[in-house]
């Protein structure tokens, strides 16, 4: 029988990301296809172009772009022996990135393969003759931008190509935004907002655009000394972030941490996220495993389901925290920094009851501890027990696990407790390993960024500091599962920054902040190149490579 490659998996239930678990490409004969319907085959084509979105978002590609190259993360080589890797980690904070970069590299490439998948979407989807295959086009058209978006953000580069027999036109700066632009125009009619969040939905577009509008003053002109805001970028900020917040289907989230729970997938606070819910077995959990410690045992099912010792927050930024609630403890002036769930002592828990710490964790852990069979210790009325936690798993049993604020690349600084550490994301109740089954929706744009948006641009752009005070208010005074934070009382762009950075840590938008906000050549712990080059990641050395036999089509951005 004649065969032919199709790359995609055809799924026949219409849920989730169209009711598929994980969208294999596979060689499938005529007869796997034939019978069909025209709605299976438009459900089969768009879904590779979401599916890769996982991959992008593991903690080893577009997180270590975006957070530890910045004031907000920090990977030391912990105790010599773990997350060394070549010295990748701190190269990266420290802005030393090469060509080579395997992060970089990797994130590259789930990037490309997502435009590749996209592209293969359009052009299939124009001659289905669904009713639904007008809306799966537009949402492939609507990832493509999105994929383009990220690779003008981290790479200073997109790739336009209608023809998958051509190849790609190469355009940056003000050629590459009009392009995004014209993209996301042109399938915001269509789109509705009754798919999401793990789908492109008409709201995703308006944020978006709003997001690309309030950058783009970075992306035509990368290096210069200050960035020009043009005005009607920033009233179409506006405009676009008027939309999200006058809509009916989205809400500020009462309960901060609810946002990044595993059931975050209905929170009306999400507009578009990276799907993770389990029916989709390409779901993972490194968020919520890779800050932890590997003494941190989240789940009383698995015994193996524990921390990594990877990443902690930066000194520099916890004392931003610090000096805006003085002589307040943040944990108990902002609902954001820290949720216990978990009491800080000795003592007996229900299994049912047992759920780890969010957001910010300092100081001594306590938590499940193991017998010498491998198993919880329980206390003599069946309960777990809670107890002092110490660095058995990294041979120091006489090691508290004692999070300490200092955190750095010396001997001292890199020990396994060094560094406040991040629990943003709900540990997969799932995960038998902590590395899979991630549950919890992954944040890519959410409703109160549209308050924050807006907030910046009335002060870049119309000069309205009432209007962008009382907007962070509202995000700030939104939080009343507990006592919110209290209002700010004035507002300019530096308080803005740190506003978005109480609000939006570890969310991997950190990057694009400091560029936008001019604080990337700063000095922080362990940093202090000041190469405005940076700002941009290099090209993976592979790709200017495979471009070689055409003279000049991908250059290496300069400083690599």
């Amino acid at each position: 029988m004649k065969k032919r490659s199709i790359k995609y998996f055809i799924c026949f239930i219409s849920l989730a990301v169209f009711g598929c678990t994980k969208l294999n490409e596979q060689v499938l004969d005529e007869s796997s296809v034939s019978g069909l319907t025209d709605r299976q085959l438009a459900e089969g084509i768009i879904a590779p172009a979401y599916n890769v979105l996982p991959d992008i978002f593991l903690h080893t590609r577009y997180f270590t772009l975006q957070e530890i190259s910045t004031d907000e993360a920090i990977l030391p080589f912990r105790g010599g022996t773990d997350w060394g890797d070549n010295g990748i980690y701190l190269s990266m904070h420290r802005h030393e990135t090469v060509s080579t970069d395997p992060n970089v590299q990797n994130t590259w490439t789930s990037i490309v393969t997502g435009l590749s998948r996209s592209l293969t979407a359009i052009t299939s989807l124009k001659t289905n003759k669904d009713a639904s295959a007008p809306l799966f086009l537009a949402e492939a058209r609507g990832i493509r931008a999105y994929y383009s978006l990220l690779t003008l953000d981290l790479f200073g580069v997109v790739f336009i190509k209608e023809d998958p027999n051509a190849t790609s036109k190469v355009v940056k700066g003000d050629e590459a935004v009009k392009y995004i632009e014209s993209e996301l125009l042109a399938v915001e009619p269509v789109l509705d907002n009754t798919t999401g969040p793990g789908r492109i939905t008409k709201a995703a577009v308006w944020g978006l655009l709003a997001r690309l509008y309030l950058n783009a003053a970075v992306y035509r002109d990368r290096y210069a000394a200050s960035f020009t805001f043009r005005s009607d970028d920033m009233t179409k900020v506006i405009d676009y972030c008027n939309k999200i917040i006058s809509s009916t289907d989205y809400s500020l989230a009462p309960e901060y941490f609810s946002i990044f729970s595993n059931n975050n997938h209905t929170n009306k606070e999400l507009i578009f996220a990276v799907d993770q819910r389990p029916d989709l077995i390409n779901s993972h959990n490194r968020m919520a495993y890779f800050s932890l410690s590997g003494d941190q045992f989240p789940l009383p099912a698995f015994t193996s389901a524990n921390g990594t010792d990877g990443p902690a927050i930066t000194p520099d930024f916890y004392e931003t925290w610090a000096a805006a609630y003085t002589p307040t403890d943040p944990a108990l002036a902002d609902p954001r920094f820290y949720k216990e769930n978990l009491p800080q002592a000795d003592g007996c828990v229900d299994a049912a009851n047992f759920n780890i710490n969010r957001g910010i964790l300092r100081g001594q852990q306590y938590g499940l501890t193991k017998d010498a069979n491998g198993a919880f210790i329980k206390c003599p009325d069946g309960k777990l027990q809670v107890s002092k936690l110490y660095n058995t798993t990294r041979s120091k049993p006489t090691l508290p696990v004692n999070f300490t604020e200092q955190v750095d690349y010396s001997t001292a600084g890199s020990d396994y407790s060094t560094g406040y550490r991040v629990e943003k994301y709900e540990f997969s109740k799932s995960s038998n390993t902590g590395r899979n089954k991630g549950e919890a929706d992954i944040v890519i744009f959410r409703l109160a960024d549209a308050y924050l948006m807006r907030a910046e641009a009335k002060l870049r752009g119309t000069n309205d500091a009432t209007g962008a005070l009382a907007d962070v208010n509202i995000v700030r005074a939104a939080r009343t599962a507990t006592t919110p934070a209290a209002p700010l009382t004035s507002l300019d762009l530096d308080l803005l920054f740190r506003e978005r950075g109480f609000e939006f840590y570890w969310e991997m938008l950190r990057r694009t902040d400091m560029i936008r906000f001019g604080k990337y050549e700063g000095t922080w712990t362990e940093k202090t190149n000041a190469d405005k080059t940076k700002r941009l990641f290099p090209i993976p050395q592979t790709a200017v490579d495979a471009a070689s036999n055409l003279p000049g089509y991908l250059p290496q951005n300069d400083g690599y």
